[in-house]
């Protein structure tokens, strides 16, 4: 009886602090137990799914690739996205490219066979074509496949000079005029509505070159970019201006982080964002031109 009373006595008696005290222990540990049960039904994964990759472009569009290097891009398209017109350019000479991309063999025989053998609209892989002349006589602007023009797409995948310098100041001068020459060559090469995408790593020194503006002072301007995934093209592989590595070391292109920015003629945005609205409707698509 007596510890009875001594028990109650001490629950009786907790002074109005001690209750609130012992009160907000007992919401607090509610709260705690609320939210441990709230990440267990909801983990992180199911918060930020993935997004699938941008393919930037259809199986029908006639499509001009300028830059090639071992042309396992172009192979891509042709294998995994069903491009019907490609027209796949190398600033190398054949003799060249096989000097510095050995691969590149297998991807150009199954190129050729694939034109012959398939009812595809055109596919041709052109050498010894420089991206400032496009258009230009000769082969050095690509002859008359690309001087006919009507391009839905043109493709420059990791623009660069190569090391003419050690100099970054002067590396960024050098690739800023081989953008700026590109994006005058392309302009009247593009079909009503059509798009130059280009695809540069991400942070320095690319972010110097200044992309955007370089466009804009060529009458283009940025419709859209959007985050390179390798991953979308099987097969593809990044190839260093300069070559192979000797013994395939090295850093891998396809595993850094960079950018694709899709470029329109001002004055082409009506025409364009109808066209893309169609498709998007088509496919069920968002309306959001938001960079991902």
């Amino acid at each position: 009886m007596g510890k009875s009373r001594k028990q109650k006595h001490s629950s009786s008696n907790l002074s109005p602090y001690n209750k609130s005290l012992k009160s907000k222990k007992n919401l607090k540990s509610t709260k705690s137990q609320s939210n441990s049960k709230s990440k267990q039904a909801h983990p992180a994964s199911a918060r930020s799914p993935q997004l699938p990759p941008t393919v930037p472009f259809s199986s029908t569009d006639r499509i001009l690739l300028v830059g090639e290097g071992d042309f396992s891009f172009t192979h891509s398209l042709l294998s995994h996205h069903s491009c019907q017109s490609l027209i796949a350019t190398c600033y190398d000479s054949a003799t060249t490219l096989a000097e510095k991309y050995p691969q590149s063999a297998d991807y150009i025989r199954d190129l050729e066979d694939a034109a012959r053998d398939h009812e595809l609209t055109e596919l041709k892989a052109l050498y010894g074509v420089d991206a400032t002349k496009l258009g230009k006589g000769g082969l050095v602007g690509g002859g008359q496949l690309v001087r006919k023009g009507g391009f839905d797409r043109v493709i420059f995948n990791f623009p660069h000079v190569g090391g003419l310098t050690k100099d970054v100041n002067r590396q960024v001068r050098h690739n800023q005029e081989l953008l700026v020459n590109f994006f005058k060559a392309t302009n009247p090469l593009l079909a009503p509505a059509g798009t130059i995408l280009v695809t540069i790593f991400e942070g320095e020194p690319y972010s110097l070159w200044n992309i955007r503006d370089l466009a804009r002072h060529t009458g283009l301007k940025v419709e859209r970019s959007f985050k390179f995934q390798a991953e979308a093209y099987p097969g593809y592989r990044h190839a260093r201006t300069l070559g192979n590595i000797d013994g395939g070391g090295g850093w891998k292109g396809e595993d850094r982080a960079a950018r694709t920015y899709i470029f329109e003629r001002t004055g082409d945005e009506g025409v364009q964002a109808q066209l893309t609205k169609q498709k998007k409707i088509r496919d069920g698509s968002s309306d959001s031109d938001e960079d991902d």
